[in-house]
């Protein structure tokens, strides 16, 4: 019989290998418990904030925008010219350029849910006494205080989902409140024509009902925001406690990686910002100069009435909702913004090059759609960016700096539209100036795209 040899080791080595494999998958159980965790508190966010603060912005431009429609009829009866016109839907975004920073300022000494709904019941209800315009001096007041009141709204909503949502899913959240914007103009679409045709009820020309019915909603809402908008994930009732601290760790995670934190001087002066808001500056004024003529463009291409013009403004939108998503979905997945951002801007581009060159509805048409589906699709992308270099209280202030120096496009862009309207007869030799903007948006980009790349 052979006896084996007795090792006081190999009682202590397979000791150690199953202690080894305990701690192994409690880590790993932690792990899986902790991205559960995640799932769960980022889904709660995203069903709690992102479609209030959607509907939010989503009224807002509404509001901005609504006297495209409103100018079929508005300019005649009132007898504005195109250049009057212009002028006066350039200076809302005079206002709202000087007002940026200060409000977003405000945002974080009183609380986005404060002065949030704040700025919403103020916008609402200069946006309603735009009923009473008559002449163009008030044409320009209005619009002004309008601008004034709606200042800070955008980066404090850009700042405020940044306290929300960890930076790979940024480009997600964004494009999903967004949204908002490629819809408000469907549902603008859609309602302007009714709204129009109730010339002289009551009283009201059919532009003055446009403005009270699409701006009384949002007053109400900015009571909403009052009381159902929490200022932070600390504040939100309807997180579980653990869900709770995995954001806030999360957003302490990201705000220690780098970047300007506390220093908001610092960041204003951080050529980045700077750069991303002369693409702004480029994006914005293309953009309103084509949104606010948009309406008599389509109506002198295809011969339509106001309520199908509607229609088929509302159809593009619809594109460009999906087109937004998607684009921020991939943009996510492949965590990769650049491209992302610069391919739409490059088509955008064709589109009003081709807009701008024909006359040929079935030609003219669609290269326009194109156009607004790929703005709508860069937006996620683009707007994720500041985040990379961004953090804290510097946020607040480089996002309204960035946010600033772009919305003087949209005084640009309207007024240039205005006068390249009243001096050519009609609108074509405008669209093809805004070639030049929306391609150097693109180079912007592009340039961009080395030094900052490193830091995704």
């Amino acid at each position: 019989m052979v006896c084996s040899r007795y090792s006081p080791e190999i009682p202590d080595l397979v000791y150690r290998e199953a202690r080894v494999s305990t701690i192994e998958h409690s880590a790993s159980a932690t792990a899986l418990l902790d991205e559960s965790v995640g799932r769960s508190a980022v889904r709660k966010a995203s069903w709690r904030l992102l479609p209030l603060i959607a509907l939010g912005y989503g009224m807002a431009y509404m509001d901005r925008v609504n006297i495209s429609f409103a100018s079929l009829h508005m300019n005649r009866d009132l007898h504005f010219s195109a250049t009057v016109y212009g002028l006066g839907a350039g200076f809302f975004f005079l206002s709202y350029a000087v007002c940026e920073i200060p409000s977003n300022l405000l945002l974080l000494r009183f609380g986005a849910r404060r002065w949030l709904a704040r700025i919403m019941v103020t916008w609402g209800a200069l946006a309603v006494a735009m009923v009473f315009v008559r002449t163009p001096v008030q044409f320009y007041g209005a619009r002004f205080f309008l601008g004034m009141a709606e200042a800070g709204f955008f980066p404090g909503v850009v700042f405020y989902l940044m306290q929300w949502f960890p930076p790979e899913m940024r480009a997600r959240a964004v494009s999903r409140f967004y949204i908002s914007l490629p819809l408000s103009s469907v549902v603008m679409g859609l309602l302007a024509g009714a709204l129009l045709n109730l010339q002289g009820r009551l009283g009201l020309a059919g532009w003055q009902w446009l403005f009270l019915v699409e701006g009384l909603p949002s007053i109400a809402l900015g009571i909403v925001f009052l009381f159902c908008l929490p200022d932070t994930p600390a504040h939100a009732a309807w997180l579980a406690p653990e869900e709770q601290d995995w954001l806030l760790r999360r957003i302490r995670e990201d705000a220690a990686l780098g970047g300007h934190s506390e220093d908001v001087g610092r960041a204003l002066r951080d050529p980045r910002v700077w750069q991303l808001g002369l693409l702004s500056l480029c994006m914005l004024g293309s953009n309103y100069a084509y949104t606010f003529s948009a309406p008599a463009i389509l109506k002198g291409l295809t011969s339509f009435n106001v309520t199908n013009v509607g229609f088929l403004l509302a159809a593009m939108n619809v594109l460009g909702a999906a087109g937004m998503i998607l684009n921020a979905i991939h943009s996510d997945r492949v965590r990769e913004r650049y491209w992302h951002v610069i391919v739409p801007f490059l088509v955008v581009t064709a589109g009003y090059l081709v807009g701008g060159l024909s006359s040929l509805p079935w030609i003219a048409v669609p290269a326009l759609a194109v156009a607004v589906i790929s703005y709508s699709s860069l937006q996620g992308p683009l707007l994720s960016i500041p985040a990379i270099f961004l953090k804290g209280r510097s946020a607040a202030a480089g996002i309204a700096a960035m946010n600033t120096i772009g919305i003087l496009g949209g005084f640009i862009g309207p007024y240039w539209m205005g006068l390249a309207k009243d001096f050519t007869g009609d609108y074509q030799r405008g669209l093809l100036t805004l070639t030049i903007p929306s391609f150097a948006a693109g180079a912007i980009m592009f340039a961009m795209s080395r030094s900052l790349r490193a830091r995704l």
